[in-house]
């Protein structure tokens, strides 16, 4: 089972880490290849919307660096 973060951008961050722990996977938005990431015992917190959102058409980048 893994823990995924899904559209955290700022401080609820840090509430989600202090309720759940920290994420094995964070995700910077519901997109098809979130989707295919969480698995079915896996628990995905979203910090607007639920799985069952249509994902965006768009992808969203791996990684951002700073």
């Amino acid at each position: 089972m893994a823990l995924h973060f899904v559209g955290f951008r700022g401080e609820e961050y840090v509430r989600a880490i202090r309720v759940f722990g920290p994420p094995d996977f964070i995700h910077i938005g519901w997109d098809r290849w979130a989707r295919l990431e969480v698995m079915q015992d896996d628990v995905a917190v979203f910090a607007t919307g639920t799985a069952e959102d249509e994902p965006s058409a768009y992808s969203f980048p791996d990684i951002r660096e700073t």
